[in-house]
C-alpha cells in the first residue's frame, strides 16, 4: 500500500512519520533545538525533495533540503535566502516554503519575515528577493499581526504559472498576473473589525488562505474574524462563516480532490485562544461554505486547550484523503477516511507549528 510521509515542524525541530491508517513510525527530531517554521515537500521529481525553513537562536535562520526523504540534509553554503543589502533588512524567519504547480516544474517560493516573497528557479536550493512586492506602494502603511510582519501564505494557480496569491500578515491578500511583476490588493469583502474603517483595501489580518480540489478560482480564507470564500481567485470575498461555534481561527486547508470540502479548526477568541468551546473539534464544508459539519470521532473529549495554528492542519493526497492536525499542546492527530474518523499519532512533542504531507512510493 502506498504511504504518506507526514512533516511536523515544532519549536524544537522536526519529526518525520511514515505510514497510513492505523501504523506509523517516527523520527527525529531533527534540526534539534531549532523552531521549523515552514516545510514544503516538493513531489514534482522523481524523488520527493523536503524543503525545511529552521531558526537557530545562535546561527539564524536557514533553509534546508533533503533528497532522501529526511535521512540526510543540505545546507547551502550561500544563505537560500537573503535580503539584498540594498533593503536594509535581514531576515528574521523562513514562515513558508511553497512548490510551485506543475506549469513551473522547477519553481519554489519562499515567504519571510519581514514581509517579503523570495522565489526559487531551482528547486528551492538558491532564493531572489520579488521586488515588486517589496517595493509595493502600500507598503509603508503595513503593520505587523501578533506573529509579526510576514508573508505567511502563498498559493499558485496550476493553469498559469504567472498568477501568485500571497497572504500579508497584517496587509491582506495581493494578487499578481504577470508573475510577480505587478501586485494589488485583493480584499474586498474581508472585514477588518479591528480598524476604524472596516473594509479597508489593505490591512486585513488574514491568517491563512486555501485553494480548492476542483475549481483554482475558488479559495478558501480564514481572516482574523471570519472565514470566507472567492468565487474570482481573490477578487471578491463573501462570508461563510455561519454555521460554526467561533469564525475566528488560524488555518483553513482544502480537500485534495474533492470540489468545495475545505477544513477550519474554530478558537473562541483573539483574547481566548482556545478551540472553540474548548472542545477538539476539526470543521468540514462539502458545500462550499454553505453549512458546517463538526468532527470529533476519535478526538479528545471533555475540556481541551490545544490551539491549532495556521499551518498546523492540512490534507494529503489520497484518496480518502489523509487530514492532519497538530497543535500547541503538543498532539498530532490524523484522519484517513476525509475527516470521518481520527487517531492520536503523538503526544507531548514541542509546540507544533506547521504540518505537511504527502503520498509517497
Amino acid at each position: 500500500m502506498t504511504g504518506v510521509l507526514l512533516a511536523v515542524g515544532t519549536r524544537k525541530g522536526l519529526f518525520i512519520g511514515r505510514g497510513r491508517g492505523g501504523r506509523w513510525d517516527f523520527d527525529g527530531p531533527h534540526f534539534n533545538a531549532q523552531a521549523v517554521y515552514s516545510i514544503g515537500i516538493d513531489t514534482r521529481r522523481p524523488v520527493p525533495r523536503l524543503l525545511v525553513g529552521g531558526d537557530s537562536s545562535h546561527w539564524g535562520p536557514s533553509v534546508f533540503h533533503s533528497e532522501d526523504m529526511g535521512a540526510s540534509w543540505i545546507e547551502p553554503k550561500r544563505p537560500a535566502v537573503m535580503f539584498p543589502k540594498d533593503t536594509g533588512a535581514s531576515l528574521e524567519r523562513v514562515w513558508q516554503l511553497h512548490p510551485a504547480g506543475p506549469a513551473a516544474p522547477d519553481v519554489v517560493y519562499a515567504g519571510t519575515e519581514p514581509a517579503a516573497l523570495f522565489r526559487s528557479e531551482d528547486a528551492g536550493e538558491t532564493f531572489e528577493l520579488v521586488r515588486p512586492l517589496w517595493e509595493h506602494p502600500t507598503r509603508s502603511q503595513w503593520e505587523p499581526g501578533g506573529g509579526g510582519e510576514a508573508v505567511h501564505t502563498v498559493v499558485t494557480d496550476r493553469r498559469d504559472a504567472d498568477a501568485v496569491t500571497v497572504a500579508v500578515s497584517a496587509a491582506g491578500v495581493f494578487r499578481s498576473r504577470d508573475g510577480g511583476a505587478d501586485w494589488a490588493p485583493s480584499n474586498q469583502g474581508v472585514s477588518a473589525v479591528f480598524l476604524p474603517d472596516p473594509h479597508p483595501e489593505f490591512g486585513q489580518c488574514v491568517h491563512k488562505i486555501a485553494q480548492d480540489a476542483d475549481d483554482p478560482d475558488r479559495l478558501y480564507l480564514q481572516n482574523h474574524w471570519g472565514v470566507y470564500r472567492s468565487d474570482d481567485a481573490g477578487a471578491r470575498w463573501t462570508d461563510i462563516g455561519d454555521g460554526l461555534p467561533s469564525d475566528f481561527g488560524f488555518t483553513v486547508a482544502a480537500h485534495p480532490h474533492r470540489a468545495d470540502t475545505a477544513y477550519v479548526f474554530p478558537i473562541n477568541a483573539d483574547e481566548d485562544r482556545v478551540p472553540a468551546g474548548r472542545r477538539c473539534r476539526v470543521y468540514r464544508t462539502s458545500d462550499a461554505g454553505g453549512s458546517w459539519e463538526p468532527l470529533s470521532d476519535g478526538l479528545p473529549e471533555g475540556d481541551h486547550y490545544g490551539t491549532v495554528l495556521r499551518d498546523a492542519l492540512c490534507t494529503d493526497d489520497a484518496d480518502p484523503a489523509g487530514v492532519y492536525f497538530g497543535n500547541r499542546n503538543g498532539e498530532l492527530f490524523a484522519s484517513a477516511d476525509d475527516g470521518d474518523s481520527w487517531q492520536q499519532l503523538a503526544a507531548h512533542l514541542p509546540d507544533v507549528l506547521c504540518v505537511r504531507a504527502a503520498v509517497v512510493d
